[in-house]
């Protein structure tokens, strides 16, 4: 016998079941079919959407240990473009052990940071929360175009007013004042850092990236004065990575902009005769649930995510210039330089230090890319491989290379004009 509803109440607040609205029922947490789209926080690395920022945002840094001395855990760079490298594998027990291997490698131009102020956060249980900022008293123009959105019009007077409190004997108090207020109350020191972006030939953008980079090893006393004395100095790469270091690359992958199902999610295509198009998702559902499921293939933006790609091995950090000869090596005694003939395709002449990174990183030439410590601690074979190159490809990469360099070219085809 079926109950009343009146009855089926009174039964379920007897045993104590509470009562709720319609409009108070919502599904459990973590209930997959009406999981949210819209990325969040911790969810934008996994999204389809198109990426908030252009430059890759640094959302943990490593680990701080106190015991070690200060350093910087982060660096910005910019991508090249990529070549092939050979090398000899030590792997002991591998089939692949004392012989040559063929790998892909990426170019990074990585010229020195600048840093031009320091942050402090405190720990609260929301998460951090800014204590308190101080700024070095000259920054370039490079960087003030960073707070502008239109630099001809505006009257470029960012910083003026705060570069005065270095000129007065009260301003320089207070300057002291906020660094000792950091040194008693901050859990967490940040470093403001700017890249020398009129540097790089090859891009036409003269406004400067800027990020906070962690500072880590030492008292908060020691992070403190460690920021506060490169204030308008220059950081190069090799202060902050090592050669066979793995690290973490983040950026922005290459916008393919409105995509089909085919290409963003790779279904099958349907068969030739199918009615209205072929390149589609036959069925998105069931009559109910009445709505689409975001398991379901659907058109939409591809490219242009916010990616992080960890554990990419440094197989050479380099410095890069005229007649350096950072191509060379221990068995190919060429003279050469790293950029390739007639130079790296849309991008140009390396001209300033450079990681060579093996594999491929996100996004196109020219795209920055922010290059973090490794999160873990590395205790894998590969990590621990100590990397020996024996030739670094330095022919065309506009079509099929055949000679390392001009002179080579010119020395297997003789005079070409009379």
């Amino acid at each position: 016998m079926g109950l009343t509803p009146i009855a089926h109440n009174t039964i379920n607040l007897e045993l104590g079941f509470e009562q709720r609205s319609e409009e108070e029922r919502t599904p459990q947490e973590g209930f997959l079919p009406f999981v949210c789209r819209e990325p969040t926080v911790t969810e934008e690395d996994v999204s389809q959407e198109r990426a908030a920022r252009h430059r890759g945002k640094v959302k943990a840094f490593p680990k701080d240990d106190p015991s070690k001395p200060c350093k910087l855990t982060a660096f910005l760079a910019y991508k090249a473009g990529m070549t092939h490298i050979v090398r000899d594998v030590e792997k002991p027990g591998s089939k692949l052990h004392k012989k040559e291997t063929c790998e892909a490698v990426t170019i990074i131009e990585a010229p020195p940071m600048v840093v031009v102020g320091v942050v402090a956060y405190v720990k609260t249980p929301r998460g951090l929360r800014s204590l308190n900022t101080v700024w070095a008293q000259h920054l370039s123009e490079e960087v003030k175009r960073r707070f502008y959105k239109n630099w001809c019009k505006s009257k470029k007077k960012a910083f003026t007013k705060y570069s005065k409190k270095y000129e007065t004997e009260e301003g320089k108090k207070d300057i002291q004042s906020q660094l000792e207020k950091m040194k008693k109350y901050a859990t967490v020191i940040r470093v403001l850092a700017h890249t020398q972006i009129k540097k790089m030939k090859g891009l036409k953008q003269k406004k400067a990236h800027l990020m906070e980079i962690q500072v880590n090893g030492g008292t908060i006393a020691d992070k403190v004065d460690y920021a506060y004395g490169f204030f308008e100095k220059q950081i190069p790469v090799d202060a902050v990575f090592q050669k066979d270091e793995m690290i973490d690359i983040i950026g922005v992958t290459k916008g393919k902009g409105y995509e089909g199902v085919v290409t963003r999610w790779g279904v099958t295509r349907l068969p030739r005769k199918t009615h209205r198009g072929l390149r589609k998702v036959a069925c998105i559902g069931a009559w109910h649930p009445a709505r689409v499921s975001f398991t379901v293939a659907r058109a939409g933006q591809n490219g242009y995510h916010h990616r992080t790609e960890m554990n990419k091995k440094i197989y050479k950090l380099g410095k890069s210039g005229d007649e350096s000869h950072t191509a060379m090596t221990e068995y190919d005694r060429t003279e050469k330089d790293i950029t390739p003939m007639g130079g790296f395709p849309h991008y140009g002449i390396v001209k300033d230090d450079y990681l060579l990174i093996k594999g491929c990183c996100v996004g196109p030439k020219k795209r920055v890319v922010t290059l973090r410590q490794s999160l873990l601690k590395q205790t894998s074979r590969l990590a621990l491989e100590e990397i020996k190159l024996k030739f670094i490809d330095t022919s065309s990469k506009f079509g099929h290379g055949r000679f390392q360099t001009t002179q080579e070219k010119q020395k297997f085809f003789g005079r070409l004009k009379a």
